[in-house]
């Protein structure tokens, strides 16, 4: 494969959208009602109790200073959302919207896509200021986030939404390699400054072909580039080994193979929701994503 397939095909695990608003920290406003969501596969059992992951002999993200923060006890009032390439964290929105209505306290971190250690920073800081047990949700790119970022002490678990789950050492070109390349490859270019874009007369059809023509078009417009050197940037930690972790797998994806997603998913023991998706999952199903962050909160709030 040549380079220039390989390029593109891992660009497209990092797609994200979103319009350029910011998505605002919220509190919760009422107590979700319990209801089970139809449609998820368990995986291998996940950890019973959250432990610090294992730290890398020779890590490439550096680890930050944690703040301190309320110990692991009661119920799972906070959700932080991560947010992929080629957006801002208000591609969230909607998923936002509908976790307030069921009562969550909601952060939407803001991304600046220059670098894996700089999107850890970003996501720890906005983790740090969370009061109690946390879920850490990632969408593609923020996957890859989530998973080096996770070992922060309120973390309670993590679900990824088409999202790139490595193991040690592996980056994301690493698990791209292991699918052919997607239709949307021939959609991402480099800048002079070592920058990638989404082409904006691709993105409907191959990022999110079941989100509304008018929404793309300016999804497309307010795209946020992400270093092109972060494709080959590997993790130092890996969250999801040892805590409880969800993944929904977008099952008409035309950027991350859902085969590809299968292989991380089934890797990691996660519970699997399959769902009928473009890529852009949390623009085009905004309240199924929120009802499989509920579900996982509800989950972990249980007496173990």
């Amino acid at each position: 494969m040549s380079p220039k397939r390989l390029l593109c095909a891992a660009a497209l695990s990092l797609c994200f959208a979103g319009p350029a608003a910011f998505a605002q920290t919220a509190a919760p406003t009422a107590q979700p009602a319990p209801a089970d969501q139809p449609g998820m596969e368990t995986g291998a059992p996940a950890p019973a109790a959250p432990t610090a992951a294992a730290a890398s002999s020779a890590p490439t993200v550096a680890m930050a200073a944690q703040a301190p923060v309320a110990p692991l006890t009661g119920p799972v009032r906070n959700v932080v959302l991560v947010h992929g390439a080629f957006v801002d964290g208000s591609s969230w929105n909607g998923v936002v919207a509908k976790l307030q209505q069921k009562g969550y306290h909601v952060s939407s971190v803001q991304n600046p896509l220059t670098s894996l250690a700089d999107d850890v920073a970003a996501t720890r800081r906005v983790l740090a200021r969370q009061q109690g047990p946390t879920i850490l949700v990632g969408h593609s790119w923020g996957g890859v986030v989530i998973t080096e970022a996770a070992n922060a002490p309120n973390v309670a678990g993590l679900v990824y939404i088409a999202a790139i789950a490595p193991q040690l050492h592996e980056s994301t070109m690493d698990l791209m390699k292991r699918a052919a390349p997607m239709p949307a490859g021939e959609a991402i270019s480099a800048d002079p400054s070592g920058f990638l874009w989404l082409d904006r007369a691709r993105y409907h059809a191959d990022f999110a072909a079941d989100v509304p023509e008018n929404v793309t078009r300016v999804l497309s417009t307010a795209q946020v580039p992400i270093a092109q050197k972060a494709f080959g940037e590997t993790v130092s930690q890996v969250g999801w080994k040892d805590k409880p972790s969800w993944y929904v797998l977008t099952t008409k994806d035309r950027a991350v193979s859902p085969e590809v997603q299968r292989f991380m998913a089934d890797r990691m023991g996660a519970t699997v929701v399959p769902m009928a998706s473009s890529h852009l999952a949390p623009v085009s199903h905004a309240g199924a994503v929120a009802d499989v962050i509920d579900r996982a909160a509800r989950e972990l709030s249980r007496p173990q």
